[in-house]
C-alpha cells in the first residue's frame, strides 16, 4: 500500500506561473526513473512505468511535492552505493505522488586530506555545501529532501543547509521545508593478514634485540586495533621511528604500509566503523529527530522497505509547520547535545551544532552548548572500543540483529539515569520521541547480551566535550570522553611546559623525531629551577629525591616517570590563519609513543579529528592570528592544566621561581613580546598562500561561534527555548 503524499500548501508554485521550468524539468524525472528501474533490476517494486512527461508535467502544475535527493560525491567511500539507494528513493517518491529529482554535492574525505594542503579546506567545506545546497534548493524549488547521508563535514553541512532553506521558507511565507536523512551504512573495519602479523611480530622481535623496546611496544600496540585508516596513521609513525633507528628499510616501509592499506576498507564502503566525526555525525543528526530509525544503523545499503518506511513518513509530515528542518533541529537541539556527550562524541561537532543551530536562525554558541551539557550530569554509556571489538559497526549489526535500537536506546538510557530528555520533540518518523519509546522492545541496553557498546551501566559519571578557559584565552575544547580515567588523572592539576610549534608540519617534524626529548634536555629549553618547581607541585615525593639531581637526571627521571608535562602547543592553524585543519596526525604521533603519550598534551587553534583521543585541547579563541593569547606563549613558558575545573591558566615565571604557582598573564608580558607576535602574524600570512585564495574563512564568526559566514549569524535572531513548536504531551500521550 502506497502512502499518497498532500499537494503542497504553497500560494507559489514557479512550476505553475512559469514554463521554463515545466519544458526543462520533466527529462530530468524521467530519466531519473529510467535509470532507477534500470539499477534496480529484477528487485524494482512497482508496476509498469507511468511517468510520463505529460504526468511529470501534470504533477508540477498542481504543486505536487518535489523531492531532492541529495547524494554525495562517490569518490568518498561512504557514498559508493549511493546509485543504489537513490534509485530505491527515487522509485518510492513516484509512487507516493511526489516528484523526485537527484543532486549530488562533493564530499571530502578527512582521511584522505589528513597531514596534506587538503586539510586547510576541511572546515571550509562545510559551509561550501550548505551553500550549494541552498543554492540548488532555491533556484529549482524543491519543497523537501531525502538525504543520503555520508561522513566528515557533509552531513552537517546539508543540516545547516536544509535548515536555512526552511527558515527563510517560512519568513516568506510559503510552506515549511520537510527532510529525512538516510545515514550510509557502517563500513566494516579490516583485518591484518596473518601473515603480516607474523612478519610485524618479527619486526617487534628485531627492535626489542636492538635495544629499541619502545618502538617494539608501539608496534604490538597498535596491531591490537581494529584495521582502520586512522590506525594506518598510528602504524606510520612507529614505522617511521623504526626507520629513523636502522630497524626497518624505506622499501620495508612501504611494503608494510602497501598490505595494511589494502586490507583496510571493505569493497562496498560505507561510514568507517571508527567513533570519529562521521559515525558522531550519525549519532548526533538521529538525537536532532531527522533520522527514521528503520534506516539509522545498517550493514548494508538500505532495502526498499527500509527506504520505503523512512518516505512514506513524509505523508503526514508535509505542510506541518512543526515538521520543518529548523524546528525539528531547535526542539531537538537538547536532545542531540546529550546525545553527542554520552556516546563520546567528535570534538569536531562543537563548531558544527553550533553552526547547525545558527544556519536555522537561532541564537547560539558554544556557551549555550556547554551550558547544556552540563545542566545536567552526562554519564558516559558508550563503550566503545577499537582493540576490544566494539567498533561502531558492531553496534549497527546489534540494532540489524534486533537486540539494540541504537539511538533510541541511548535516549532511554539517559532518561533512566535521570538526563532530563525533550520527549515531545517531534520527529522525521511522524512521531515525538515518546511515541517512538512507547515500543518497548529491544530498547533497552541489556538487550546485549554480548559486547555491548551501549550501556545500561554507566562507566563513569561524566563524558562528553568540555570547554576550557583560561587567563590567556576565551575559549577551548577537550574531548574528556577521549581521555580515560587514569589518563585524565596524569594531566589534571598539572604543571606544563610549552613546547611552541608556529604550525603543524613543524610540530609533526619534531613529533616524528625520536631524540627529542633528548633535544630539549642538551638544549635546556626547560629552565632547571622551573624544572624543579613543576616537580614539587606535580609530585612533592619525587621532589625530595630528586632536588639535588643535576639537569641531566633530574630530566631524564621526570621524563622516564612521567612527572614531566609538554604543553605542545601549536598556533596559527585557526580558521583565518589557515582555515582550521585537523590536528589528527600529531596527536596520533603523540599517541603512538608510550614515553610521549604520559608527558604531552596538544594545545592548538586547529580543530581536532573525531577519532583523536588522548589530552587534545583545541579550538582555542582567539586564535593566534587574530591576536589571541596562544599567538604570545614561548617554548619554556609553564601553563597549569586543570582539566576537571575547565581551566588553563599561564605562570607567571618570576613568581614560580620564588615557589608560588600564580596565574597571570599580564599586558607588559604581551608588551614585551609584541614584536614577536608581529614576526609570526607576518609568517602566517605568507603561509597563508598555501591555500586558495577563493577558500579562505575570511568574513566567518570564529570557533566558539560556529565559524558561519557573518551574514548567517546576524540574521540567527530566534530564541531556540521559546521559539519552536512541539507535541502536547497531552497529546503525545494519548
Amino acid at each position: 500500500m502506497t502512502h499518497l503524499y498532500p499537494l503542497i500548501d504553497n500560494p507559489v508554485n514557479p512550476y505553475r506561473d512559469n514554463v521554463q521550468g515545466k519544458a526543462n524539468e520533466p527529462i530530468t524525472v524521467a530519466g531519473l526513473l529510467d535509470r532507477a528501474k534500470q539499477t534496480l533490476g529484477s528487485s524494482y517494486e512497482g508496476g509498469k512505468p507511468d511517468w510520463t512527461l505529460e504526468e511529470i508535467y501534470n504533477r508540477l502544475e498542481i504543486n505536487a511535492p518535489r523531492i531532492a535527493i541529495i547524494g554525495g560525491s562517490s569518490d568518498h567511500p561512504a557514498h559508493i552505493m549511493d546509485y543504489q539507494t537513490s534509485a530505491r528513493a527515487a522509485i518510492r517518491i513516484w509512487q507516493n505522488g511526489g516528484v523526485p529529482f537527484y543532486f549530488s554535492t562533493p564530499v571530502m574525505c578527512d582521511g584522505t586530506a589528513q597531514s596534506n594542503q587538503g586539510m586547510s579546506y576541511s572546515l571550509q567545506s562545510r559551509n561550501a555545501v550548505a551553500q550549494m545546497v541552498v543554492n540548488q534548493l532555491e533556484a529549482h524549488s524543491y519543497h523537501g529532501a531525502f538525504v543520503i547521508q555520508g561522513c566528515d563535514k557533509q552531513p552537517l553541512g546539508v543540516v545547516s543547509a536544509l535548515a536555512h532553506v526552511d527558515r527563510v521558507r517560512r519568513s516568506r511565507g510559503e510552506a515549511p521545508f520537510f527532510a529525512t536523512f538516510a545515514p550510509a551504512h557502517v563500513l566494516e573495519g579490516g583485518s591484518i593478514p596473518d601473515d603480516v602479523i607474523a612478519e610485524l611480530e618479527e619486526l617487534a622481535k628485531k627492535a626489542e634485540a636492538e635495544v629499541a623496546a619502545d618502538v617494539a611496544a608501539d608496534l604490538r600496540d597498535t596491531m591490537a586495533y581494529i584495521l582502520q585508516c586512522s590506525s594506518n596513521t598510528a602504524f606510520q609513525g612507529v614505522f617511521e621511528r623504526a626507520c629513523e633507528r636502522g630497524i626497518l628499510t624505506k622499501e620495508q616501509h612501504k611494503y608494510f604500509e602497501m598490505r595494511l592499506a589494502v586490507a583496510t576498507c571493505d569493497g562496498q564502503g560505507g561510514v568507517c566503523a571508527f567513533n570519529g566525526t562521521g559515525n558522531s555525525s550519525r549519532h548526533l543528526v538521529a538525537g536532532l529527530g531527522l533520522v527514521h530509525p528503520a534506516v539509522e544503523l545498517l550493514t548494508d545499503p538500505p532495502t526498499q522497505r527500509q527506504i520505503n518506511a523512512v518516505l512514506d513518513s513524509f505523508a503526514t509530515m508535509i505542510n506541518e509547520e512543526k515538521y520543518g528542518v529548523s524546528n525539528i533541529v531547535a526542539a531537538n537541539i537538547k536532545n542531540a547535545i546529550r546525545i553527542h556527550s554520552a556516546s563520546g562524541g567528535s570534538t569536531n561537532l562543537m563548531m558544527h551544532i553550533v553552526a547547525g543551530m545558527l544556519y536555522g536562525g537561532y541564537k547560539f554558541s558554544l556557551w549555550d552548548l556547554d551550558r547544556i551539557h552540563h545542566e545536567y550530569p552526562i554519564p558516559d554509556l558508550f563503550d566503545y572500543s577499537l582493540t576490544e571489538g566494539r567498533d561502531i559497526y558492531s553496534l549497527a549489526m546489534q540494532c540489524c540483529s534486533g537486540t539494540s535500537r541504537g539511538m533510541e536506546t541511548l535516549f532511554y538510557e539517559l532518561l533512566e539515569h535521570g538526563v532530563p530528555m525533550d520527549q515531545d520533540a517531534p520527529t522525521v518518523a511522524a512521531r515525538t520521541w515518546r511515541e517512538r519509546l512507547a515500543i518497548t522492545r529491544s530498547l533497552q541496553a541489556i538487550n546485549v547480551k554480548e559486547n555491548p557498546v551501549i550501556l545500561s551501566t554507566p562507566r563513569r559519571a561524566f563524558s562528553g566535550v568540555d570547554v576550557l578557559q583560561g587567563n590567556f584565552f576565551e575559549s577551548a575544547v577537550v574531548k574528556i570522553s577521549g581521555m580515560p580515567t587514569s589518563q585524565l588523572d596524569q594531566f589534571d592539576d598539572k604543571l606544563a611546559f610549552v613546547l611552541y610549534f608556529e604550525n603543524e608540519d613543524d610540530a609533526n617534524r619534531s613529533l616524528l623525531d625520536s631524540n627529542l626529548l633528548n633535544k630539549i634536555k642538551k638544549d635546556k629549553l626547560f629552565d632547571h629551577n622551573l624544572l624543579l618547581e613543576t616537580l614539587k607541585y606535580n609530585n612533592t615525593a619525587e621532589w625530595e629525591l630528586l632536588k639535588e639531581a643535576t639537569y641531566e637526571k633530574l630530566f631524564d627521571e621526570m621524563a622516564e616517570k612521567g612527572i614531566l608535562k609538554i604543553s605542545v602547543v601549536i598556533a596559527g592553524q585557526g580558521p583565518i590563519a589557515f582555515g582550521m585543519p585537523e590536528m589528527f596526525t600529531p596527536m596520533q604521533h603523540i599517541n603512538a609513543s608510550r614515553i610521549m603519550k604520559k608527558l604531552a598534551t596538544i594545545i592548538s587553534d586547529g580543530r581536532y579529528s573525531g577519532v583523536t583521543y588522548g589530552a587534545a585541547i583545541g579550538h582555542m579563541t582567539p586564535e593566534g592570528y587574530e591576536g589571541g593569547g596562544i599567538g604570545f606563549l614561548q617554548t619554556g613558558d609553564v601553563v597549569h592544566l586543570q582539566l576537571r575545573g575547565r581551566r588553563i591558566d599561564f605562570v607567571d615565571r618570576t613568581q614560580l621561581f620564588a615557589g608560588q604557582v600564580v596565574h597571570s598573564f599580564t599586558d607588559s608580558l604581551k608588551a614585551d613580546r609584541q614584536s614577536l607576535v608581529v614576526e609570526r602574524k607576518r609568517r602566517m600570512k605568507a603561509r597563508q598562500k598555501l591555500v586558495a585564495a577563493s577558500n579562505r574563512m575570511y568574513g566567518h564568526t570564529d570557533a566558539a561561534n560556529g565559524v558561519v559566514p557573518l551574514a548567517v549569524a546576524e540574521d540567527a535572531v530566534l530564541d531556540y527555548e521559546k521559539d519552536v513548536l512541539l507535541q502536547e504531551a497531552s497529546a503525545a500521550a494519548k
